[in-house]
């Protein structure tokens, strides 16, 4: 089975892909937490451009292909913002949603359109770009919080055709129809044709 590095450090990360990949292609590739000290700068403009540099990092450190996404959560009534700077808009869960839904206040629901969007980049050990793949989900942000599930902004990202907010979807709906899900099923497809023997 291929193994491929997944450009983060954190090990819940790990687990919800594997999980998608568990829903979508099980059995075609393997992906791995990066060893040793991984920390790339993340000073790329775009989505594309930060996905790369994590995954080229991870690449190198590993000697392996690496896949690395970059996520963020775009406001139309807010000019696309948090956007590229969705984890560093502020310190945690709770002060993100609160300082989301303060910029928002007044705002008519029907102007509260948003989508998240995760972009996939997936590079070779020698640093070369191999394909990148974005998926998106559009929503509107809720005027207070709902559901356990989910993490950042998924309590306030509310999904008309589902009647309900990501924190309120199953693992399932999720690991299916996510942002997430819609980037790695064409690039798991893509590393199948490509860099397997499928």
């Amino acid at each position: 089975m291929l193994k491929i590095a997944l450009g983060t450090s954190n090990p819940h990360k790990l687990e919800e892909i594997n999980d998608m990949l568990n829903e979508i292609h099980p059995d075609s590739v393997e992906f791995v937490l990066v060893e040793g000290n991984f920390d790339p700068v993340e000073n790329g403009t775009t989505f594309e451009e930060n996905s790369y540099i994590k995954a080229a990092e991870a690449a190198k450190i590993m000697g392996i292909p690496a896949l690395a996404d970059d996520t963020g959560l775009c406001v139309d009534a807010l000019e696309g913002r948090p956007g590229l700077y969705s984890a560093r808009y502020a310190p945690d869960q709770k002060s993100k949603i609160s300082k989301l839904l303060a910029e928002l206040d007044g705002v008519e629901k029907d102007k509260r359109s948003a989508h998240f969007v995760c972009t996939m980049t997936l590079v070779a050990p020698d640093g070369k770009k191999l394909h990148t793949q974005t998926g998106k989900i559009e929503g509107f942000i809720d005027t207070k919080p709902s559901g356990e599930h989910g993490f950042g902004y998924d309590p306030v990202f509310f999904i008309p055709e589902l009647n309900k907010t990501m924190a309120d979807m199953t693992l399932k709906e999720k690991n299916t129809l996510s942002h997430r899900a819609r980037a790695l099923k064409p690039m798991v497809e893509w590393i199948k044709s490509h860099l397997t023997d499928k």
